[in-house]
């Protein structure tokens, strides 16, 4: 097996590419790493000093990918599936490529900053810098009910990177902004990401982890 994918069944952006390896079919070897075990969280720090996953190693290549989006990327291009994840129209694959920022960059990673507020130490909390996530995260949100259609995908009829960005950064901001209340087509949406095979096998992988969720 040449692909190896260093992750944890829990981590949002692990799941954009167990949900990428899944579109594509490619086979690959899954490796948890535990960072309250010291042994591999120590491994993975030496094979990737970052110490984020996901990171995939293509041992037929010679390759080292880290970084969800590049890894769809990587997939799409090296071991494509049935359809492709990144449109081959230049316009289109960079309309894609802004969607999966947006959703990383404007919904994702102001859910974790929230997410990571509630696991700090009494004393160490942030309740401004949650406050200013949750508004801009709020923000996001609004754009994308303006623009989701009432069926489909992102980008329209077909599932490409943008939808496997959405599908945890959607999935989890559900849990601390509720999306059915003021956001009814997103929360449509997210119920069609969630019915996506590929996406529905990486929640049901997730599941025996969701004790360990801070809250919500």
């Amino acid at each position: 097996m040449t692909l190896r994918l260093h992750y944890h069944p829990l981590s949002s952006f692990c799941w954009k590419a167990l949900i990428a390896l899944y579109e594509t079919g490619v086979p690959f070897e899954p490796v948890l790493v535990d960072f309250g075990n010291d042994a591999a969280r120590e491994a993975f720090y030496a094979l990737w000093p970052v110490g984020q996953f996901p990171v995939i190693e293509d041992t037929a290549r010679d390759h080292f990918v880290p970084e969800s989006s590049i890894i769809i990327e990587y997939l799409d291009r090296h071991y494509p599936g049935p359809a492709r994840l990144v449109p081959a129209d230049p316009d289109r694959a960079r309309q894609a490529r802004m969607h999966d920022r947006f959703f990383d960059l404007h919904v994702h990673q102001h859910m974790q900053k929230i997410v990571g507020d509630r696991i700090r130490p009494e004393g160490s909390k942030d309740p401004f810098g949650v406050g200013n996530a949750k508004q801009r995260m709020t923000t996001a949100l609004g754009l994308v009910e303006n623009t989701i259609g009432d069926s489909g995908w992102a980008m329209g009829e077909d599932f490409t990177m943008p939808d496997i960005a959405a599908a945890p950064a959607l999935f989890y901001s559900d849990k601390i902004v509720p999306l059915a209340k003021d956001f009814p087509k997103t929360a449509a949406y997210l119920e069609r990401l969630k019915a996506r095979p590929s996406f529905a096998r990486v929640l049901a992988e997730a599941e025996p982890y969701f004790k360990m969720f801070p809250g919500g």
